[in-house]
């Protein structure tokens, strides 16, 4: 069983907001100094999903990611895990990329690793939140893809997925290969073990950059982004509504709230 999982570097989800900015001539977020970046915890999970796999039936697992500047101690906690491989797609050009131009350097990169059984990546990344990229890139590899995955079972030229949909579950039947997109419900990563971190730092890592990879980014974006700005915040004014019983607030709150016309 050789699957790929392919992880988002992404800005610490659980660091403080405060001091985050958008620079509207540069059309980009930035992040104050001093936060750590991370693995997507949507990736996290996906990762797991091939962890518990490779427990089961065995298997090699490539943890595969894109980016400019990647933070290689926050991704070798992959290796740390359980994963066999790490491969980082890594160029200048590689920043601030759209959905089809990431899945387009993923697929090329894939396509050089050759035969797969199973693809996993995050149902979305924690940074945009776009819930792209997975879909994109089975696309691009021409394979199935089933998304939002809550459980994964392996059969024999097969996979039966389990994915959340509004109004509770279903389970889909598809042959390999194939992509799952892996939703939190599947299980945190597992924590690796002292040894396990001291260990990772020594493993290998590839790096291939776009012109080995036969990419030329500003092809590939099919995002204009045309403006990009801090939300405006407003002042509103708090009415406190205060009586001696629930009954006589909530009457008192609804006149004032037909008197301000809305209701």
């Amino acid at each position: 069983m050789k699957m790929i999982v392919c992880v988002k570097q992404v800005p610490d989800p659980q660091a403080s907001s405060t001091g985050t900015k958008v620079d509207v001539a540069a059309k980009r977020v930035i992040v104050p100094h001093g936060t750590p970046p991370v693995m997507s915890p949507y990736d996290e999970s996906a990762l797991e999903a091939a962890l518990k796999i490779k427990d089961v039936h065995g298997g090699h697992v490539t943890v595969m990611s894109v980016g400019k500047n990647l933070a290689r101690p926050v991704l070798r906690k992959a290796l740390a895990s359980g994963a066999d491989e790490l491969i980082l797609l890594e160029d200048n050009t590689f920043d601030q990329l759209d959905s089809y131009a990431t899945a387009s350097i993923l697929a090329a990169a894939i396509r050089e690793i050759g035969t797969f059984d199973l693809i996993l990546c995050g149902r979305q990344a924690a940074d945009t939140d776009a819930g792209q990229v997975g879909s994109g890139l089975a696309e691009l590899l021409h394979i199935p893809c089933v998304t939002v995955a809550c459980g994964i079972e392996l059969g024999e030229e097969k996979v039966n997925v389990t994915r959340i949909v509004s109004d509770g579950y279903e389970v889909i039947e598809v042959m390999l290969p194939a992509l799952v997109t892996v939703s939190s419900e599947i299980g945190e990563l597992r924590y690796p073990k002292l040894k396990d971190l001291q260990a990772a730092q020594k493993m290998p890592i590839v790096v291939r950059n776009a012109g080995q990879l036969g990419i030329d980014v500003a092809s590939l974006m099919k995002l204009n982004l045309v403006s990009l700005s801090p939300p405006q915040h407003r002042n509103v004014q708090c009415c406190m509504i205060s009586a001696e019983t629930p009954e006589i607030a909530g009457e008192h709150l609804a006149l004032t709230m037909r008197g301000a016309g809305l209701i």
